[in-house]
């Protein structure tokens, strides 16, 4: 660290850390089902179209009932404030992770999902206000792409745990040994958490730091709260939700059918998946920091914060394109196809990091968690369709028929195409990411 930097402190760095751990339990809770799929087909007698069934719908469920929880997620947490609605979601998420061990069959699933579901939408509001709060704005994309990592140490830490505990002490203690995580993330965040300007271990040259480009300080409670209806009127808010709709269910395909494609294309075990799902995310972690680290570099060579942006988000769409040829790839050898996948789950989370940004970029603090809830909500909705429209039929259909790979490989093509897109439509609601008066 230079000598500046030393000057000025680091205590920020710790609520990034606290922030990482968040969403790395988020991702544990989220991720757990993904390994477990062979357990519950044999625990719950599923033939292999009724698992691709049931599982579509359970997914479905989450993702409904995320959609829902943003709704409301980023209103409830800019009126409570960071603290205290980050730990209420925490807490209920943990409750409803561990409540899974309880289901008996795909409906008690479905009612464990949505409740996790509901809960987990706090999440990214939270973060996303967290950081807006605690880092100043050429910081950001790094303190994001940092603690967003979280989630892909939790899709390594699933694979590398969850089969293990499944076969040696069932699959219900893998639901609640990640659930029991969450509770000790809340005791290290009522120890660790307060608002810049009530923290008693923040030195005032750090606070000073954080403020100097901020012209709205963050209280703990904002009782301003800006409506819905008046942030869905600007283009901003719009940018971000498109860029949500078309690239989270990306994320959400890696995330709860890369085990499935890993079985089905090749043929594995869940025992045998382990190590190539967790290089997939290994290599995405470093994706999420190096998103993060590009902008703050182009915006300490002068450009202009908005610029920096969106040519590393450019950037990053292009670097998805690989992902097309991921299967004859995989003819040759699949861990070519693990690195292509790989390499495409860094992009989407060096993308993540910065689309997370622009939202603290485009409006003041006090809007931060609902206006990344309402891009939350558009995310899962894209998820709802992409399940509804194509994995739930076309998945089932090229089943049926004994063609998966073929229903493997326009996925693929999807998430090839979508950020491209969502970036040319950002660009056109929002060339120059003009910040919002509210």
């Amino acid at each position: 660290m230079n000598q500046t930097n030393a000057g000025i402190g680091k205590y920020r760095w710790t609520i990034c850390s606290l922030v990482f751990f968040a969403t790395t339990v988020n991702y544990l809770d989220r991720n757990v089902i993904s390994y477990l799929r062979p357990f519950l087909a044999e625990a719950f007698h599923w033939t292999p179209e009724q698992e691709v069934i049931d599982y579509s719908n359970i997914e479905l469920a989450f993702k409904i009932a995320y959609a829902l929880g943003m709704l409301v997620a980023g209103g409830i947490i800019d009126k409570l404030g960071t603290k205290l609605g980050y730990a209420i979601a925490t807490g209920l998420w943990s409750l409803a992770a561990v409540g899974h061990a309880f289901a008996t069959g795909t409906v008690g699933f479905l009612i464990a999902r949505v409740f996790l579901g509901v809960t987990e939408a706090g999440n990214f509001p939270a973060a996303i206000k967290a950081t807006a709060e605690w880092f100043p704005q050429k910081e950001r994309a790094l303190a994001t792409g940092i603690f967003n990592s979280g989630s892909n140490i939790g899709a390594i830490i699933v694979p590398l745990s969850v089969p293990f505990i499944a076969e040696n002490y069932g699959w219900q203690w893998a639901f609640i040994a990640t659930g029991i995580i969450g509770f000790i993330w809340l005791a290290l965040w009522f120890v660790f958490y307060e608002v810049p300007q009530k923290q008693k271990r923040l030195s005032q040259a750090e606070l000073d730091y954080i403020t100097a480009d901020k012209t709205d300080i963050v209280k703990e409670k904002d009782t301003d709260k800006v409506s819905w209806l008046k942030l869905l009127a600007f283009r901003q808010t719009w940018a971000f939700a498109i860029g949500k709709l078309l690239t989270d269910p990306v994320w959400w395909f890696y995330l709860f059918w890369l085990p499935d494609f890993l079985m089905k294309q090749y043929k594995l075990s869940a025992t045998e998946i382990i190590w190539p799902c967790a290089l997939v995310y290994v290599i995405g972690s470093i994706g999420s920091i190096f998103g993060g680290w590009l902008p703050l570099k182009l915006i300490e060579k002068n450009w202009p914060a908005y610029k920096a942006r969106k040519t590393s988000m450019l950037l990053y769409a292009f670097a998805v394109l690989p992902v097309l040829f991921s299967q004859y790839l995989g003819a040759v050898n699949m861990w070519l196809a693990i690195l292509v996948i790989g390499f495409a789950v860094s992009a989407h989370q060096a993308w993540s990091a910065n689309i997370f940004t622009t939202v603290s970029d485009m409006f003041p603090k006090k809007a931060t968690a609902s206006v990344t809830g309402i891009g939350g909500m558009f995310g899962a909705l894209g998820g709802i369709l992409l399940t509804v429209l194509v994995q739930k039929n076309m998945f089932v259909y090229y089943t049926k028929i004994g063609k998966i790979e073929t229903g493997y490989f326009i996925m693929f093509c999807i998430c090839g195409a979508a950020y491209l897109l969502a970036w040319l439509i950002m660009h056109i609601l929002v060339p120059k990411m003009k910040k919002v008066e509210v």
